[in-house]
Parts: C-alpha cells; sequence; structure tokens
C-alpha cells in the first residue's frame, strides 16, 4: 500500500532536491541525493509538525545562502562543425580567423576523396546543419545565457563527460564510419567500461570569462584561439597554460575539436572564486544534513546493505558504460535513442517557448516510433536533469530493491537474498535475460524497453500485495499499481498483454471480494492508458490504440496469416518456406535473449513450469498464477512479433524465472530430497554450503 511513511519520505527527498537546486546535472550533486534517498527511506521520517516547520526553514536559510554565496557565471558555447547549410549559422556567427582555421582542419581531415555521396539519404551532406551558433542546451534552462550556457567550473579531458547537447541531435543521425564524418568510436573490448565511447564528431568549444576570473588559469590540450585587445584571434596550439589577465575579461576564447579526441580544457579560477564555490557547496551539503538529522531516524544496518546493492549495480554498468553515471555519450546513428533524446529535448524547448500544444504533440502526429512515453520521459528529465541522463539512471538503481522486494513476496528471506546477489552481480543470468545488466545496457543505449519493464513490475507489488495476504482494500495502492502499469505501456506498448492479465485478474479478485475502492483505484489509475488514442485523434484524426508500428513487417514477423500458411503445408504434407519460417520462430523463442540453441530445452521446461503452476498449481499463492499466466501473455507475444530480438522480451523471461525460483524452492528441492536422500543430507553438510547460509543468515539481519 502507499503508506504515510512513503510520503513523508518522498518529500524529504523533494526538499533536498530543493536545496541541491536545478539542475541535478553534476555527479556530486546526484550522489548526494542518492545518498538522502536511501537513508530516508531505509530509514524512519518524523512526523511532528515542528520538525517539518524547521526543516522547511533550514532547507530555507540553505537556498538563501547558496544564492548570497554563488561564484560568478561565465558563458559556454558549443556545437558541431560542419561548414555550410542553408542558413550558414557557423561561417556568419563564428569571428571569421576561428571559422577559417577550423574550415581548413576539416577539409584536411575530410577530405572529398572520403566523404560520402550527398543523394543518396544516409550521408551526412544529406543530413542537418546546424541552425544557430550555438547549440541548445538544457543546462542553461535554470541561468540565462546568449551562448550554450553559463557555468562555475570548466574541466573536462573527455567531451563525453562535458555534456555536449548536440551529439544526440537527429539532425546529425549519421551512419558512416571513419575515415568519413561519423558520430563515435567504441571500444568494444569488455574491461573498457570506463572509456567505452569516444565523440568523433567535429566541434567548438567557448568560453568568455568575466572580470571575477582575473588572476586564474587556463590550461589546455589541443589547440586554442583567444581573442586579443583588438578583436584579433592568436593561435595557441599544443599544450599550455595561461594565466587569466584583466585585458582577457569578456574576451572569447575557442577550443578546437575538429580532430577527434585532441581536446582538454580546464579552468583554474582565483582563490576569491573557488571560496565561493566551496561556500556554495558546504552550504548545500548542510542543508541536505540539516534535513537528515532533523526529519530522519537513520537505521545503519538497512542502510549499508541499500548502500552495498547501490553500488554493486554501479560497478556493473561502469564495467558495461561508465558514461552511463554521469556523461552523455552519443547514441548510435538510426538507434531509437537518438529519437528519444532529441525529440525530446525539442518538446521541452517548445514548452519554454510557451507552447504547450506543441510539447503534448510528441513530435508526431500519430505515434509510431517505438514507445510513445519516453520522449516525454526524456523532456522532463532534461527539465530536471539539465544535459544528464540521471533520470533514467534513478529508474535503474532503484530496479534491484523492487526486484527484491517480489523476491522476498513469494521466497524466503535467503533465497531472496541470494537470488538478488545472483541477479545483479553475476552475469550468467543475461543469457536468460534475467541479469541486471541487461536493463542497464540497453537503459544506457536510450531505449524504452528497460523503462517499461522496470514500471510493470514496480507496479506488480501494488496490484498483488506485499504479502502473503495479497493486497489491501485501499484506493490509493490500487490507483497507483493500475498507474505504473499505464505507465509501462505508455513508453513501450509491447507489455499490454502482460498488464491486461494482470490487471484483469486483480479486478475480476477485486469485484468478488467486493472491495471497490480498491476496484475503483484500478479503473482509474490505468484510465490514463488511452491517452496515447487521444493523442493520435486529436492531433493525427485517426484513432490507433497505441502506435502505428504494430503492424510494421520488421517486428510482427509471424502474422497470424503465416501460421495459417504453415499449417496449409503441413496438412498437405509439404514443408515449404512457411513451415521453415514458422519453425525459426520457436526457435528464436525458445532461444531466449541469450540467443543460443543450447537454452531452447531449458526455456522449453521453464515454460513448460509456467504453464503447470498457473493451470495445474492450486498449492501456489494465486497471485504468483496470475503473475504466471501474465508470463505466458508475454510467450504468446514473441509468437508473432520479432523473437530475435532480445530486449523485447526481458519482462517474459523475467516473470517466467520467477515463477520458475518459486517452483523449484516449493517443489523441486523436496522432490530430490525424497529421491535422492543421502546427495542431499551431504550437500546440507558441506561446510560451503553452511557457511553460504551462515552468511545470507547474517545479510538478512542487516537488510531487513
Amino acid at each position: 500500500m502507499v503508506s504515510r511513511s512513503a510520503w513523508l519520505k518522498s518529500a524529504v527527498l523533494l526538499l533536498g532536491i530543493a536545496v541541491v537546486g536545478l539542475p541535478v546535472n553534476t555527479l556530486a550533486a546526484y550522489s548526494v541525493l542518492v545518498v538522502l534517498a536511501v537513508l530516508a527511506f531505509t530509514g524512519e521520517v518524523s512526523a511532528p509538525g515542528r520538525l517539518w516547520l524547521a526543516a522547511l526553514a533550514v532547507a530555507a536559510v540553505s537556498i538563501v545562502a547558496q544564492s548570497v554565496l554563488a561564484p560568478p557565471r561565465f558563458e559556454e558555447g558549443h556545437n558541431v562543425f560542419l561548414p555550410g547549410g542553408p542558413t550558414r549559422a557557423l561561417e556568419q556567427g563564428l569571428p571569421p580567423p576561428v571559422y577559417k582555421q577550423m574550415l581548413a582542419e576539416f577539409d584536411a581531415l575530410y577530405p572529398p576523396s572520403v566523404r560520402c555521396k550527398p543523394g543518396v539519404g544516409t550521408c551526412w551532406q544529406d543530413q542537418g546543419y546546424p541552425a544557430t551558433l550555438y547549440a541548445f542546451s538544457a543546462d542553461g534552462i535554470w541561468h540565462k545565457t546568449t551562448a550554450s550556457r553559463s557555468v562555475t567550473a570548466l574541466d573536462f579531458t573527455d567531451p563525453v563527460w562535458l555534456h555536449l547537447s548536440f551529439v544526440n541531435s537527429m539532425a546529425y543521425n549519421w551512419y558512416q564510419a571513419a575515415p568519413d564524418l561519423h558520430r563515435a568510436d567504441r571500444d568494444r573490448r569488455f574491461w573498457m567500461g570506463l572509456t567505452r565511447w569516444h565523440l568523433a564528431m567535429p566541434w567548438f568549444e567557448m568560453v568568455r570569462l568575466p572580470a571575477a576570473y582575473v588572476g586564474g588559469e587556463l590550461c589546455w590540450r589541443g589547440e586554442l584561439m583567444w581573442e586579443g585587445a583588438n578583436g584579433d584571434y592568436s593561435r595557441w596550439p599544443g599544450d599550455g597554460c595561461r594565466a587569466i589577465e584583466a585585458r582577457d575579461a569578456g574576451k572569447q576564447i575557442f577550443g578546437l575539436a575538429i580532430r577527434p579526441g585532441t581536446l582538454a580544457m580546464q579552468l583554474t579560477p582565483p582563490w576569491s572564486v573557488r571560496l565561493l564555490r566551496w561556500a556554495q557547496g558546504g552550504a548545500a551539503l548542510a542543508g541536505v544534513i540539516g534535513l537528515l538529522w532533523l526529519l530522519v531516524r537513520v537505521r545503519t544496518r538497512p542502510a549499508l546493505f541499500a548502500f552495498g546493492l547501490v553500488a554493486l549495480a554501479c560497478l556493473v554498468i561502469a564495467a558495461d558504460d561508465a558514461s552511463f553515471l554521469g556523461g552523455a555519450r552519443p547514441f548510435d546513428g538510426g538507434d531509437d535513442g537518438l529519437f528519444y533524446d532529441h525529440v525530446g529535448r525539442t518538446m521541452l524547448q517548445h514548452l519554454l517557448a510557451g507552447d504547450v500544444w506543441g510539447f503534448l504533440q510528441g513530435g508526431e502526429n500519430v505515434f509510431y516510433y517505438g514507445g510513445p512515453g519516453l520522449r516525454y520521459f526524456r523532456a522532463l528529465e532534461h527539465l530536471v536533469c539539465g544535459e544528464s541522463y540521471f533520470g533514467y539512471l534513478s529508474l535503474v538503481l532503484g530496479f534491484p530493491f523492487v526486484v527484491l522486494a517480489l523476491f522476498r513476496r513469494f521466497l524466503p528471506a535467503d533465497w531472496a537474498l541470494a537470488l538478488i546477489i545472483l541477479f545483479v552481480a553475476v552475469p550468467v543470468g543475461t543469457l536468460f535475460g534475467t541479469a541486471f545488466v541487461n536493463y542497464e545496457k540497453w537503459a544506457s543505449h536510450g531505449f524504452a524497453d528497460p523503462a517499461a519493464y522496470i514500471l510493470f513490475i514496480c507496479a506488480t507489488l501494488p496490484v498483488i500485495g506485499s504479502a502473503a495476504r495479497g493486497p489491501d482494500s485501499r484506493f490509493l495502492s490500487a490507483f497507483f499499481g493500475a498507474l505504473l502499469l499505464a505507465t509501462g505501456i505508455f513508453m513501450k506498448p509491447i507489455v499490454t498483454p502482460a498488464a491486461a492479465v494482470l490487471l484483469g485478474g486483480a479486478g475480476l479478485a477485486a469485484l468478488y471480494q467486493r472491495q471497490w475502492p480498491r476496484l475503483a483505484g484500478l479503473c482509474l489509475g490505468f484510465l490514463p492508458v488511452f491517452s496515447m488514442a487521444l493523442h493520435n485523434w486529436v492531433f493525427g484524426h485517426v484513432f490507433v490504440l497505441f502506435s502505428a508500428n504494430a503492424q510494421d513487417s520488421n517486428l510482427l514477423v509471424m502474422p497470424p496469416s503465416a501460421y495459417a500458411a504453415a499449417m496449409r503445408e503441413l496438412f498437405g504434407l509439404h514443408a515449404g518456406g512457411a513451415t521453415r519460417h514458422m519453425l525459426q520462430q520457436f526457435v528464436d523463442w525458445l532461444s531466449g535473449p541469450g540467443e543460443t540453441a543450447w537454452t531452447i530445452p531449458l526455456n522449453a521446461a521453464a515454460v513448460g513450469i509456467v504453464a503447470y503452476v498457473v493451470l495445474r498449481g492450486r498449492r501456489f499463492d494465486p497471485w504468483l498464477r496470475l503473475l504466471g499466466a501474465s508470463a505466458l501473455a508475454q510467450h504468446m507475444v514473441a509468437l508473432f512479433y520479432n523473437a530475435a530480438t532480445n530486449r523485447y522480451h526481458f519482462l517474459t523471461w523475467f516473470l517466467t524465472m520467477l515463477v520458475v525460483m518459486v517452483w523449484f524452492h516449493d517443489v523441486a528441492i523436496g522432490w530430490l530430497a525424497r529421491r535422492c536422500p543421502a546427495l542431499s543430507q551431504r550437500f546440507g553438510a558441506h561446510p560451503l554450503a553452511q557457511r553460504l547460509a551462515s552468511g545470507l543468515t547474517r545479510l538478512q539481519e542487516v537488510s531487513a
């Protein structure tokens, strides 16, 4: 249920965000909020009004102090460098010496002999060009500037961590590879997660420093062009440092990054600015500590366990792609991630301009491209988190805790703890689509699938109840559970069959038990799912329930007509192309997300176990059987839609895994003990098994 404590803990987190300030786009600010969230949600939050008034006062004082102590900001602008274009924005806006130098380096690096041929549609010369001198940046929303953004620090050696907003614009949806102009280079070696991506797009960086930075120092690697007193520009190639002088105030400094990986810049401000920066950070940190001291009673052991689980998840993410932990990697050309990020940023610009209608339109009159919801999520994420992806990261980092709660719902605590450690830390689950890395990998790619599955799994506990007695009869828990299901469908309509079975079963149970408030909550919470059909009708004047790509032959690879053709061939004792197509679909389905043939027997056995639990397993929790029925509904999707694309079916195999683990605990272990008593006794008496059991018991005490 949605308890009063949950509301209070959420309020603490919101106060913390207000103290830290928007946008939350630095790893330091985000880390402080993660610590606050862990301590608040694992602890106990006080309810007396006087403490909340004191907390509001502390937050207000911290915010005012940060405003007073704020260091002076300076303008920072950036953009891709592409000569030409219909508006010739760069040629018109850049100082002529700077533009001439960048053009010469661009032509030398990308001579006509290596450039793709225009007119073929996929060539970069057929795509977009910069329409303004500096790219729009969501980091600049809360502090207005004529450049991309105003900042208080500049320190980068890798542009992936600089949050360059233009890198994920659909205007630069390039497919080319080196030596031609291309988006990025990926280091596929598994141990290179910290530096997985290298930006290959030509770009430039501009800073304009105010007088407050006189006495500081700018160091760089690569090539700078520094504006002089008379508006001329001197070129500073190579590595070097230079003191900021009075004559540099208000002048532009351009960093040239035409050749990939050559530019790095570090600005060391004078002591007066550094002291203000530290004082502002200290005021924010003191405000957060004050909130914790006034409102939260910290429970050390559960907090340590939660921090350990977060750290384990972060290690897995870093090993795969560390840029997800605060960077802004360039998404692949043609990928869903590039589309969602571009449309979300465009929608945000509509909203900032007061064009609410353009924001709601979502970039399409009729939803077609993937899941409709992620574009709206991206727009709000950029509003709160600037040019970072901390919103999606938060969803991913919270996922293991939801999975642990679901395991605990049906399994003993020691089993749940063992499974969550295996789920997060052991990559063998990737063969079956049941590992944390499956979700973080595609989330870091910017796809909507993980968000849809995480939201669905988050919805299960409010819908089925967090304890064996089942769900309570209250309105709010049912409402939020159904709302999460609707949001999951909004993210990716492929989860609709499972959501329909889960919600339908819960609704029938509420109707049978005459839990009218719960039934009303399920209905009203799920109502927003029809916003997709409303959008398509209002903007496109057609009735499309979810998105128009449901009939795309790349997705619906095995329509009912294909099965009918295969049946005709079989009845005619002739195994032709339709039969082979059907058999390949079965192979793709049972190969699972691991896409390996040797997992087919295991996956087939797992599906059989789920069917047994659903159809004949009266000894099992009825809500587990309902989740099993949801899994079978999603398995039906794999019989018609593209089963070879593994990310479409993570939810299917996750629910399957959950039911199989419960069956294994409740049935298989007892059966093995009866059939092989001596082996079972030796296994239980083995020192390693006893140490494992002892460790899980201690971990259970910590995590309770």
